[in-house]
């Protein structure tokens, strides 16, 4: 039997003054009488899997990443009596990593809770409860599994699954574009339009689910759609307002004009449907591909192909690009131990400054020099080895600005970001999609940490990307690739005997009248 009852523990708490400090750990302590759940020293004695303040050390005397953490499971943040709780969702956010990134994460400001599911390819979904409604068992259920078994709690829909449909339910719209006579690369531009801005509604940028509310506008009167689409594609172009509602500036040349497609009744219908898909969630390593299929009439035929999936790619990223930088940082950590540990034992306070400050001097140093890297796929395709490769080099930088913490040391705001992935691809279609996935990418990466998106303009210009021919230039002669400190990517594969018939006899003259002092003549096509 719990140790309180349900109407004790609203009454307790629902009169409590204490501030956050003082009340936090006895609450959770009530809460685990409330479920018939043992403590954290009940449990784990040693706290070293499930505890109070984790993280909190005697070096930066600070309060720990979470207030209570149990590995597998949930870190928990509490906030003081109608506090903000998504900044402190932010604040959790930015420590999952150093707290072995639990497959849930709790906010709670003493009379609401917020349960944030994290699990890496499932769609998020947020359990939200007042403390009232604790006398409901189903509630208290709820919580009993964020205890002692989060999988109950793991959403159903992953978002591999959710990519796949929402790729399908565009790839249609696109079919049905072509058909009424509008050029490819037409609608590939302005449907890559239209899918920024359901990811921008649904993170937010775009406020108040504007998007959506003008197609369902639209349907009423199909013949409005395009001024309508049109005011909003102009707004975002350099920022402005539609009607009384603010919008950002977002540009990066993907809303460089406010030219829109008129649709049919039924296309809006169709577009509606798909705006009415979670886009926060969409993953960008698949998402390209797939979309890239459904737009470019030449690959339509690989709908269902297969496509190269997160773990094969990062098979690759992770030996040449991750890993040596990794290795680097293991290193300057265990520079930086050293000072820090030298500076706590120093008999002076100009001896203990000059170490400290030696040991900061490491860290920058060491961000220096990977917010310099440069990573290039030379064949890019829709961009997936590019934004895999950015994540794990923003998910390093981060890992750093944890440890250099935990050394006492002011972690930096990331600074990793779009420029350092640099791109060649012959196809528009693709070249293109590269650069949504890596903004989409990009600010996924930001709000999933509890980072704050850039906003001056949104869209950064990824000139990075370059769209024309790898291994040929206009002119015959061998063309320039950018600088880079890897190169990464799985370029399509074409053999020699079938060359002349895909390619053309004077392409594949000219090619090989380059490459012919490197190459023999019967060498096989790897990436164009």
């Amino acid at each position: 039997m719990p140790e309180i009852t349900p109407d004790e523990f609203i009454a307790k708490w629902k009169a409590s003054s204490l501030k956050e400090r003082s009340a936090a750990q006895e609450y959770f302590v009530d809460l685990c009488r409330l479920l018939d759940e043992p403590t954290p020293a009940q449990a784990d004695p040693d706290g070293s899997w499930y505890c109070f303040e984790r993280g909190a050390t005697k070096t930066t005397g600070s309060d720990g990443w979470a207030d209570v953490w149990k590995r597998g499971h949930f870190a928990w943040e509490f906030k003081g009596k109608r506090k903000d709780l998504t900044a402190a969702f932010s604040q959790l956010q930015q420590y999952a990593l150093a707290l072995e990134n639990p497959p849930l994460l709790v906010v709670s400001d003493m009379e609401r809770f917020r349960v944030h599911t994290n699990w890496t390819n499932s769609v998020s979904k947020v359990h939200e409860f007042a403390l009232e409604d604790l006398r409901d068992a189903n509630v208290r259920q709820k919580l009993k599994w964020v205890l002692s078994d989060p999988e109950k709690l793991r959403p159903s829909q992953t978002r591999q699954g959710l990519t796949e449909e929402a790729a399908a339910e565009f790839a249609e719209l696109a079919k049905r574009l072509r058909q009424r006579g509008y050029e490819a690369q037409q609608v590939a531009h302005y449907v890559n339009r239209l899918v920024f801005c359901m990811f921008a509604e649904d993170v937010n940028l775009l406020p108040n689910e504007m998007f959506r509310r003008m197609l369902e506008h639209a349907l009423a009167d199909p013949s409005e759609f395009e001024r309508l689409a049109s005011d909003l594609f102009e707004a975002m172009k350099g920022g402005g307002r539609i009607g009384f509602e603010k919008v950002a500036w977002f540009n990066g040349s993907l809303f460089d004009d406010a030219e829109a497609i008129p649709l049919h009744k039924d296309e809006i219908e169709l577009t509606l449907k798909a705006a009415k898909r979670d886009w926060s969630e969409i993953d960008p390593s698949i998402f390209g591909t797939l979309f890239e299929r459904g737009l470019d009439p030449d690959k339509r035929s690989q709908l269902g192909a297969h496509y190269t999936d997160r773990d094969k790619i990062m098979m690759l990223v992770e030996p040449v690009v991750v890993r040596p930088w990794r290795e680097q940082w293991e290193k300057t950590r265990e520079k930086i131990r050293e000072l820090t540990e030298k500076a706590e034992k120093a008999k002076n306070k100009g001896q203990r400054t000059k170490l400290l400050n030696d040991a900061e001097e490491a860290y920058r140093e060491f961000l220096d020099e990977l917010r310099e890297v440069r990573v290039l796929d030379p064949a890019c395709g829709s961009g997936n080895f590019l934004y895999l490769s950015l994540q794990a080099l923003k998910d390093l930088e981060h890992k750093a600005g944890l440890d250099a913490e935990t050394f006492g040391l002011n972690r930096e705001f990331p600074s990793v970001g779009p420029r350092q992935v640099k791109g060649i691809e012959l196809n528009p279609f693709a070249a293109e999609l590269a650069r949504v996935t890596i903004w989409i990418g990009e600010i996924q990466w930001m709000r999933r940490n509890g980072f704050n998106v850039s906003m001056s303009p949104v869209l950064k210009p990824l000139d990075t990307i370059e769209c024309r021919d790898a291994i040929l230039a206009p002119d015959g002669s061998e063309p320039k690739w950018p600088e880079a400190d890897a190169i990464i990517g799985n370029p399509p594969f074409l053999g020699n005997k079938r060359m002349i018939a895909y390619l053309g006899e004077d392409y594949v003259s000219r090619l090989r009248s380059v490459y012919c002092d490197r190459l023999s003549g019967n060498i096989d096509l790897a990436g164009r």
